[in-house]
């Protein structure tokens, strides 16, 4: 594994997102999600998984400095593989915990809030959400469904369409994330959880989360190059393309001087 560093315990696994300080998603780390994610669900001897990231960064989203140079198929095939990522990480039977250990906008977000359980480090800098509007990709029906979720429709409206990112403080009060805590604390209270949820029948325990989901789950378009269709089409729109360069072209600038 090239983006994800996995760690073992008894009866649960650790897998903390590892490419560089940020954690930005690409191509690879989705394919390496998918797989790790699909052999995670086929071994008997995992009862439960945590997703964590590197200090300061669960995940800044995605790598806009890669995805610029994928060509029109590369681009398409992304965001189908990034769709199928999501659906099968919201469809992921056993406890699934995700320890935020900072910053979460956009695709870290996405991958967040398929768990069923969020735990974030305290801290007015780390911020939390969907903000896919505030940087011009264009946002799936099946990630407003999440929002919904565990927001209720009003407020994940209101978020979605502002583009707005949550504090720590916000996030909770929202309902998006279950508490706050020192970021050296944030995976040892993920643990903690998770524990507890082992502690049940798994059986029953896995039957109750496929119910709590289910209405959730009936909602989501099925086919993952139909949820993302538009943000692959869109992402070659002159304007937004412009406005992406520019970004890439800023931040590239920052990380020479």
């Amino acid at each position: 594994m090239n983006t994800l560093q996995l760690t073992k315990k008894q009866d649960y696994t650790i897998v903390q997102l590892n490419r560089g300080k940020v954690n930005a998603i690409n191509q690879e780390m989705v394919q390496e999600l998918r797989q790790t994610f699909q052999e995670l669900h086929n071994d008997r001897d995992v009862k439960g998984v945590i997703l964590s990231g590197q200090p300061h960064y669960f995940s800044a989203g995605l790598d806009l400095i890669e995805l610029i140079q994928y060509n029109e198929t590369q681009i398409h095939d992304f965001f189908a593989e990034f769709g199928t990522l999501y659906q099968e990480l919201t469809q992921f039977s056993k406890p699934f915990i995700s320890a935020i250990t900072g910053h979460s906008p956009a695709g870290g977000c996405v991958l967040a809030v398929t768990s069923d359980n969020r735990y974030m480090a305290a801290g007015d800098k780390y911020v939390i959400g969907l903000n896919e509007v505030a940087v011009n990709i264009q946002i799936s029906q099946n990630l407003t469904e999440a929002y919904a979720f565990w927001m209720g429709e009003g407020l994940a409206n209101r978020y979605i369409l502002e583009g707005k990112l949550l504090s720590g403080n916000e996030a909770v009060s929202a309902g998006l994330v279950d508490a706050l805590l020192p970021l050296e604390h944030v995976l040892g209270h993920a643990e903690l959880k998770l524990q507890q949820y082992l502690k049940a029948d798994q059986e029953i325990w896995i039957n109750t989360k496929k119910k709590l989901r289910k209405h959730w789950l009936n909602k989501l378009d099925q086919n993952p190059k139909n949820s993302l269709k538009e943000a692959a089409a869109l992402w070659w729109k002159p304007e937004i393309r412009a406005k992406m360069e520019a970004y890439v072209d800023s931040f590239t600038n920052k990380k020479k001087k």
